[in-house]
């Protein structure tokens, strides 16, 4: 699958977040060509701070795969992950982490920081930033602008 394709199932999981109040990120991981986790994020529909549509696609990649290593795998998600989706992608040995919108607040994997490509961590993350972005930020505009 390309990044853009990925990027569209992504897409299409973040689109079901504010059905539940929740902010519009989603995130899908493949491994060989086929998604095999694909999720969206859940922190106010299951009160949870760490239900971030990352962590949650991880934990099922991982399920899949059986193992918490997922070598030979790529997440897409629609936003550039936070500190602790950025540890999650450093830890879980991801291949590649494909972003669309970048996160000027908060963004971990090249906006305020660099997790997935600091020397000084045991395994570095290729990540290729910008994938449909337009469209992964005009979500995220929407949203916030219905809540005003």
């Amino acid at each position: 699958m390309t990044d853009s394709e990925l990027m569209a199932a992504a897409i299409e999981q973040a689109r079901l977040a504010p059905m539940h109040g929740d902010v519009p990120v989603g995130a899908v991981v493949a491994r060989d060509g086929v998604i095999i986790a694909r999720r969206h994020n859940e922190r106010e529909l299951t009160g949870d701070p760490t239900a971030h549509a990352e962590v949650l696609a991880l934990r099922d990649a991982a399920a899949v795969v059986g193992s918490w290593r997922l070598d030979g795998c790529t997440l897409a998600v629609t936003l550039e992950p936070c500190v602790m989706c950025g540890g999650a992608v450093v830890n879980a040995r991801l291949d590649r982490l494909v972003y669309g919108a970048a996160d000027m607040s908060a963004g971990a994997c090249l906006s305020l920081y660099n997790v997935c490509d600091d020397p000084r961590l045991n395994h570095q993350v290729e990540v290729q930033a910008g994938v449909e972005a337009e469209a992964c930020g005009q979500l995220l505009t929407d949203f916030f602008q219905e809540l005003r």
